[in-house]
């Protein structure tokens, strides 16, 4: 529903998280003795002394409009941006809950246990924005929103119940717009029509033996959406190219894996070919 950059997120995401690791303790003494709790404070000290930091930072930027009685926002909920804004949600949902539940793994907890307060933590952050919306004149409680938060943050923990979820990944890439290069935002993730939504599918897994054996691992099929015009005669763009699966490449060390993992979450430039609302073909796609 609006155009709010992952980078202010991205200063706020580490809302309440102490509070969320001290319900982690309560609830996973049975079961998690491995639990590193000095990591685990950790985490959740780091994380709640950026949020009151990033928590003044955008009362000063993004709600510095005037305040309102808690309200919701149904008239621009889809309008707004073609509700290209809804992916950017899924996105950054599921980007804050993999980062977090890398951080629990790191920490000691159980795949799922990691996953679900990952999710937690996601999820907790988007409810806290989207209430504080809900308060602003400029904005208000955007359910559409608030749907898209609910599936991203929930998603990694979804994977680890069903293995076939683990075939569809959410990434993202940025290639500047027309209207980026005019000076319509200082920041080009602020731009939807500079911003590509991607999922990310692996096909191997789909493939008969025979044909599978000639995919390498680390090429993935992909279906991508942006949209144009926004200004003057919106238009959605949806595409399918290939994807480099960084997971896919070889090699185990720990770093390695960590940088493969979290590298993983950008569309790197493929061949790809746009399908609507013309046909375009690309050498490299960003």
């Amino acid at each position: 529903m609006r155009s709010k950059s992952i980078r202010t997120h991205a200063r706020s995401f580490s809302c309440i998280l102490i509070t969320v690791c001290l319900f982690v303790n309560t609830l996973s003494a049975k079961d998690s003795t491995s639990v590193n709790y000095g990591r685990l404070y950790l985490i959740g000290g780091l994380s709640a002394a950026g949020f009151a930091l990033s928590y003044g930072l955008q009362n000063n930027v993004w709600w510095k409009g005037k305040r309102s009685k808690f309200h919701f926002n149904w008239e621009q909920d889809w309008k707004a941006d073609l509700g290209s804004d809804k992916f950017g949600h899924l996105y950054f949902s599921n980007l804050v809950a993999n980062i977090y539940s890398q951080a629990f793994d790191w920490a000691g907890m159980k795949t799922k246990q990691s996953r679900f307060y990952g999710g937690a933590v996601a999820l907790l952050h988007q409810t806290f924005t989207e209430v504080r919306d809900g308060f602003s004149e400029d904005f208000g409680f955007s359910w559409g929103d608030y749907a898209f938060n609910i599936i991203g943050a929930a998603y990694p923990y979804l994977q680890s119940q069903f293995t076939i979820l683990k075939r569809f990944n959410f990434k993202i890439s940025y290639e500047a717009s027309g209207r980026f290069k005019d000076g319509s935002h200082s920041s080009i993730i602020d731009d939807y029509e500079s911003t590509y939504n991607w999922l990310s599918i692996d096909i191997n897994k789909f493939l008969p033996n025979k044909i599978d054996r000639l995919v390498p691992d680390f090429v993935n099929l992909a279906i991508g959406h942006s949209v144009t015009n926004l200004d003057f005669n919106p238009q959605h763009q949806f595409y399918i190219g290939l994807d480099w699966n960084l997971e896919g490449l070889p090699g185990d060390g720990w770093l390695w894996k960590l940088l493969k993992k979290n590298l993983n979450f950008y569309h790197l430039p493929a061949p790809a070919i746009k399908i609507y609302p013309n046909v375009v073909w690309y050498g490299l796609k960003l």
